[in-house]
């Protein structure tokens, strides 16, 4: 009995020493789990209270339920000099500071993924002697159709889900082939162009299709030029894109009317040799759309083709970079995601 007695005061008096030495919030939660807490010294001492008889507990009783609303007492009248404490501190910032004395870091911007891209597939093109030139994203029927071989009733117009304006006869353009039929119009063979731009197709979007995007286009027109110069030129640039010296390129009939023939070049899988799900376990993996500059589109320039002949081919730039860096979402291009964007 007397025992109890003697932890109770011993332990009011180290409760109040140890307040005393508190300087901050945290130091005083500490306080309060040790002493005050569900295993805390005072839960301890209130826990011997069921081995006392009932005349031990009637005068044990009182002095641990004092202790208890005391040392709560003194425990909350701490809290709230210290919360004090800390809102003077905090006041005295905001009255006095030193503007000298913190800088924030300046936000660092950079390219977007698509300049970067587009800049390296100009610098491929003008180091074997290409013309980087531009056209209008708005264009007319003309230029964007029947310069190109695809006439008003050509069933290709249906391949191409296209944004007409209320302007009559103008659209945005459905690809980057207008700007070969302006350059022939300004320029005389030879020629070596590429364009880089935005072209729009009225489609859903998802993961791997948008209704704005990118294309680069290429196109040569000489005499004598043949499908040997069309295929050595994809292979040499789809080397240089890739940094891979042994890549290899196939080509397979495909239609586009403003060529002829058409193909599609397809390039060995960067990512396997044996078949993967990128390469739908071909091995292969689809890039270029191309072909040797049909007739007609010479003619539409100007340009007799009996006399000069030439090759042109176009991709999606998205597709390259998605296949170079790992992205598997096309929307992230035109997205606002930071994190994705700080990686280029």
């Amino acid at each position: 009995m007397n025992d109890l007695k003697q932890t109770i005061a011993t332990l009011r008096s180290s409760f109040i020493q140890a307040l005393e030495q508190v300087g901050t919030l945290q130091e005083l939660e500490h306080v309060r789990i040790a002493f005050l807490g569900r295993q805390g010294q005072l839960a301890s001492i209130m826990s011997c209270m069921k081995n006392l008889s009932l005349e031990e507990k009637k005068l044990c009783g009182p002095l641990l339920n004092e202790l208890k609303q005391t040392s709560e007492q003194l425990f909350n009248v701490k809290k709230e000099a210290l919360e004090q404490q800390n809102r003077q501190q905090e006041l005295k910032k905001k009255q006095f500071f030193d503007v000298t004395a913190y800088r924030a870091e300046p936000f660092k911007g950079g390219l977007h993924l698509y300049s970067h891209i587009i800049q390296e597939l100009e610098d491929i093109f003008i180091s074997m002697g290409y013309q980087v030139v531009d056209g209008p994203e708005i264009e007319t029927s003309f230029y964007n159709f029947e310069a190109l071989n695809i006439p008003q009733d050509h069933p290709a117009r249906d391949m191409q889900d296209t944004f007409w304006l209320t302007l009559p006869g103008y659209l945005m353009r459905t690809q980057t082939s207008n700007v070969q039929i302006r350059t022939l119009e300004k320029q005389r063979p030879p020629v070596a162009i590429i364009s880089a731009g935005r072209v729009y197709r009225n489609e859903a979007t998802d993961a791997s299709h948008d209704f704005m995007f990118t294309q680069l286009e290429c196109l040569v027109v000489d005499k004598t030029i043949s499908l040997s110069n069309l295929l050595g030129t994809t292979q040499t640039f789809l080397q240089r894109v890739f940094g891979n010296e042994k890549l290899k390129i196939r080509a397979r009939p495909g239609y586009f009317p403003f060529v002829e023939p058409g193909i599609e070049i397809d390039a060995s899988c960067l990512f396997c040799t044996d078949g993967c799900s990128i390469c739908k376990r071909t091995t292969w993996i689809e890039l270029l759309g191309a072909g040797l500059v049909h007739p007609n589109v010479l003619r539409a320039c100007g340009v007799d083709p009996q006399e000069f002949s030439g090759f042109a081919f176009g991709m999606g730039i998205e597709r390259l970079a998605m296949l170079k860096h790992g992205i598997t979402d096309i929307r992230l291009f035109h997205g606002n995601s930071l994190s994705f964007l700080r990686q280029f």
